[in-house]
Parts: structure tokens; C-alpha cells; sequence
């Protein structure tokens, strides 16, 4: 009963950039983390970035120093800055959210529905 919405994929050129913003909706009581992760044909879904409610932030190697991950705890928003990018950055971009729910005061995790990042060489 928690929903994500993603928006900002598409087709870029090697060397730009793309914002990717999500945000969660539904019953919820606090979030604890959000993030992105992606999976690219034939590969295993990885993790990209994530940041906790206390702004602590967490990126794959692959990924220092090009994106940025930022949140917004009272918008239950997040966003991904991606820059230098590259043709190894291209998969799907799926946004994550764990927290706990308002009805129940139970744990969740839920999944956006994912949005396509491909990178031109």
C-alpha cells in the first residue's frame, strides 16, 4: 500500500546527464532509507545509491563521483543526479523505499516500477 513513482529516464549521450526524482505515496507512517538500484539485460539488480532519513548516503563504486543522490524526508521524495555518464550506466532504474506503515506500524519495503536509462557511445 506504498507506492513509488519514478520519472526522468530516457536517451542520453555518453558524457551527459539525467535526473531521475521518485516519490512514495500511500500509507505510511516514517520512511526509513530510499534509493536506486538497476538492472541491465542479463545482469543481477544492483544497488546505485541510497540515503537514510538521517542523510547518511551510500553509492556503488561504480557510480562516486558522477551521481548524487538527495532526499527530502517530509516530501518522501528522492532524487538521483547522473552525470558523466556512461554506456555501462544503461539499465532500467528501479527506486526503493523501507519504512514502516501507518495502518499496522509494520515494516515494508516497496519497489517502483522501474524507468529506462540508456547511454549512447
Amino acid at each position: 500500500q506504498v507506492q513509488l513513482v519514478e520519472s526522468g529516464g530516457g536517451l542520453v549521450q555518453a558524457g551527459g546527464s539525467l535526473r531521475l526524482s521518485c516519490a512514495a505515496s500511500g500509507s505510511i507512517f516514517s520512511i526509513n532509507a530510499m534509493g536506486w538500484y538497476r538492472q541491465a539485460p542479463g545482469k543481477q539488480r544492483e544497488l546505485v545509491a541510497t540515503i537514510t532519513n538521517g542523510g547518511s548516503t551510500n553509492y556503488a563504486d561504480s557510480v562516486k563521483g558522477r551521481f548524487t543522490i538527495s532526499g527530502h524526508n517530509a516530501k518522501n521524495t528522492v532524487v538521483l543526479q547522473m552525470n558523466s555518464l556512461k554506456p555501462e550506466d544503461t539499465a532500467v532504474y528501479y527506486c526503493n523505499a523501507e519504512g514502516v506503515g501507518a495502518l499496522y506500524r509494520r515494516p515494508f519495503a516497496s519497489w517502483g516500477q522501474g524507468t529506462q536509462v540508456t547511454v549512447s557511445s
